[in-house]
């Protein structure tokens, strides 16, 4: 009868397990997926800004300032100071919609780049939003402890059975660490940011770098132009 009960708790607890694995999966790759859009959308946002004219200069400097901000409010140096959604960050953004809005169109091609600019700046901005939203989110306190006593009762139960001996606990340790583990693995993945288990600022880095040297060749074209003049 023991071991009955126990099959059907063991049976539980992994379909439980691999529930919250896959949630927790899919959680981690969506925010790794909102990281990359949000850094696709600042460096469409600045190729707009950038054929449109010089008269967007400033707002591609406010741009720039934004990017920085934002890989440093995910991926800072220390892991416990990640900031998902700060209205500081934000208030770069909302910056640069206002100096975007701030310049005049001249003809219908530069009200069409300005249109599409305002397009992708308010979508950077649900995609702050969106990963704001991540914050506090995971499985709910009161499923783990659930889901921990059930494990607790399986290896005790098989502590009933299995001789005492040095191979026998190593096993059973060995076990309750790996699946100590997988639980460790969930909460990771759900976690997202400033774990072990981490999202890639790869993304982040790379517009940041691309912006910032788009920007020095800008200035370098310009000194040239003006040395020949």
């Amino acid at each position: 009868m023991v071991s009955i009960s126990m099959a059907v708790v063991a049976t539980i607890a992994a379909l439980v397990l691999g529930l919250l694995l896959s949630n927790a999966n899919s959680s981690f790759s969506t925010v790794q997926g909102q990281v990359n859009a949000i850094s696709a959308q600042i460096l469409r946002l600045d190729q707009l800004l950038r054929r449109y004219g010089s008269e967007t200069e400033l707002a591609r400097e406010k741009l720039r300032e934004y990017a920085e901000q934002k890989r440093d409010d995910l991926f800072p140096n220390n892991p416990a100071d990640v900031q998902l959604g700060p209205q500081s960050t934000y208030d770069l953004l909302q910056e640069v919609e206002d100096l975007v809005l701030s310049v005049k169109p001249a003809n219908a091609r530069d009200q069409w780049w300005l249109a599409q600019a305002m397009t992708l700046a308010s979508k950077i901005g649900d995609t702050r939003f969106l990963l704001a939203q991540h914050s506090g989110k995971g499985t709910p306190n009161a499923v783990l402890v659930l889901l921990v006593f059930w494990l607790t009762l399986l290896f005790a139960s098989f502590a009933l059975f299995a001789p005492s001996n040095v191979i026998t606990k190593a096993t059973l340790t060995l076990c309750a660490l790996a699946i100590a583990g997988s639980i460790g693995m969930i909460l990771e993945l759900e976690r997202g940011f400033g774990g072990l288990v981490r999202v890639s600022p790869q993304a982040m880095n790379y517009v940041v770098d691309a912006l910032h040297a788009e920007a020095n060749n800008e200035n370098s074209g310009s000194h040239t132009s003006a040395t020949l003049q």
